[in-house]
């Protein structure tokens, strides 16, 4: 069954701004079996513009009923339904963050009628609602209006089925969004997850065992990718899920913080289903090096991770290496052959299309050559600096803070700041200590410029 669904809204932002008209219309795979259609009273003023295109005014909505009045019944109208639109994000949207400020979680399988159009009529300049229906002669009656838009999108969704059967395709099961809910864990669990929080999250099995780590920017966003399926999954994926009885996680505020537990926890806990950083050292690892030649220019060069001494940065293998380090070259002007990528002697192949400024041949200067070389070891590198990180907490009145000292990651915490900025010494006094090692420098190297930084 198929719940086909316009709305029409005070502006584009789900989290802003409000419905102002629904309508539903259910459809069974063959015809038309229930309609439903309301103005919705949005609490709020309706803007100008959106009534000159809507020909809803504020008036107009005055008495009619608002969407926690209505919303068990389009609950019920919705539930166990596909649910499809013509740009489906914007409708989807909105539905679920109404359902979400009641304190409700709604979610369904959805399709676009956007993207199903352009597979069944290909060849269109446009697949808008207004120019779509005018290629395949839909009339829209109340164009702007809930009940009229949706009553094309109905006409033309029809069509779309008919000429997937003519087809005999599958691309119409593809372009479902399908869940599938782990079947140990308790839907209870899942639901007391909060959305939009940045943090670490753990999956368990039936004994308690962490069985995977993970971080997220929004964590519930996030398990919700793994419960996804496009198509089969991967063997992984299927076997984490028929595994999974129990979820919990750590907010960390920041997304730096997040990368850092992650990486830590993976390593003291090694899950069964994690695999990328459970070791310290990855086989075959390579490191950036930073050396000075007998002209004394500064080169840097790509070679196995040496014991005893620290790289500049790192990377799981040499082709990412020399990626890596041929950015930096054409971002500072640096040489090839003095960054161990010009091997047959003479000047580089830079200088021949002059885009070297001649340190392979000793025409530069060494000083102004070198000075632009330690302006790119400083753009990815913390070695020998002291200072902290700081970024924003898991509330308001807290930040977050890592301590890297002489180059080397000593460990994070977190701040009260509701009492004022804090002191060094406060800020030296919360962290906890962590290991370094260097998938920690690795993402430390990558937030370099990107996060605040406070000198000690």
């Amino acid at each position: 069954m198929y719940a086909i669904v316009d709305i029409e809204t005070t502006g584009g932002r789900p989290g802003n701004d409000r419905i102002t008209e629904i309508a539903i219309i259910i459809h069974d795979g063959e015809k038309v079996v229930e309609t439903f259609s309301t103005l919705i009273n949005p609490e709020c003023s309706i803007p100008y513009n959106i009534t000159m295109l809507t020909g809803i005014s504020n008036d107009m909505v005055r008495d009619a009923p608002k969407f926690y009045e209505v919303a068990k019944q389009i609950h019920l109208m919705l539930q166990d339904k596909v649910f499809v639109a013509h740009s489906v994000r914007f409708d989807y949207g909105f539905v679920k963050s109404a359902f979400k400020d009641l304190g409700a979680n709604y979610s369904s399988k959805t399709l676009c009628t956007v993207r199903l159009s352009r597979k069944a009529f290909p060849g269109y300049p446009s697949y808008s609602l207004g120019k779509i229906c005018d290629h395949l002669g839909i009339k829209i009656e109340n164009r702007h209006r809930a009940l009229g838009d949706a009553t094309a999108t109905a006409i033309l969704f029809d069509k779309i089925l008919k000429q997937h059967d003519q087809l005999e395709g599958e691309w119409l099961a593809s372009e479902q969004k399908l869940t599938s809910f782990p079947p140990l864990l308790d839907k209870a669990v899942f639901e007391k997850i909060p959305e939009g929080k940045t943090g670490v999250y753990y999956f368990h099995d039936q004994d308690g065992n962490v069985i995977y780590v993970g971080k997220a920017n929004d964590i519930k966003k996030r398990i919700t990718q793994h419960f996804s399926m496009n198509g089969k999954g991967s063997r992984k994926s299927i076997l984490l899920k028929s595994e999974l009885a129990d979820i919990s996680y750590e907010e960390t505020g920041s997304e730096l913080i997040a990368l850092l537990l992650e990486s830590d926890e993976i390593k003291k806990i090694k899950p069964k289903y994690n695999v990328a950083q459970k070791r310290t050292r990855a086989v075959p690892f390579y490191g950036i090096y930073e050396t000075v030649d007998k002209q004394g220019y500064l080169n840097l060069s790509i070679s196995r991770i040496k014991e005893g001494k620290e790289p500049l940065s790192t990377s799981d293998s040499m082709e990412k290496a020399k990626e890596f380090l041929y950015k930096q070259i054409t971002k500072f002007d640096l040489c090839l052959a003095k960054c161990d990528l010009h091997k047959t002697g003479g000047p580089c192949f830079l200088w021949h299309i002059q885009k070297c400024k001649g340190a392979c041949g000793q025409v530069e200067s060494t000083e102004d050559y070198n000075q632009r070389a330690t302006q790119a070891i400083e753009s990815f590198s913390f070695q020998n600096e002291s200072f902290f990180l700081v970024s924003k907490g898991r509330h308001e009145d807290e930040m977050a803070i890592v301590c890297i000292e002489n180059g080397r990651y000593k460990g994070f915490g977190y701040l009260d700041t509701s009492f004022g900025q804090p002191s060094l010494d406060d800020m030296r006094s919360c962290i906890k200590k962590y290991p370094h090692n260097r998938d920690i420098q690795n993402i430390l190297c990558g937030v370099k410029g990107k996060v605040r930084k406070v000198v000690f």
